[in-house]
């Protein structure tokens, strides 16, 4: 099989990745600046933000063959 395009594949990967860190981070960030509104809910909505944290720190270690 060819390997041609592989680099622009593994790019768009990474890229991918480093997108879904700063959107989780921000989540995050967000989401413990305002506990104070969220109450009880806090702890749900920061296990939602990690999500997307977590699959982009994923993405940027994955190897891909």
């Amino acid at each position: 099989m060819s390997e041609e395009g592989s680099f622009g594949i593994t790019l768009a990967e990474k890229f991918l990745g480093f997108l879904l860190i700063i959107i989780g981070a921000l989540i995050t960030y967000y989401t413990l600046t305002s506990a104070n509104y969220l109450g009880a809910y806090t702890g749900f909505f920061v296990f939602l933000s990690l999500i997307p944290l977590l699959l982009g720190i994923f993405l940027l270690i994955a190897r891909t063959e």
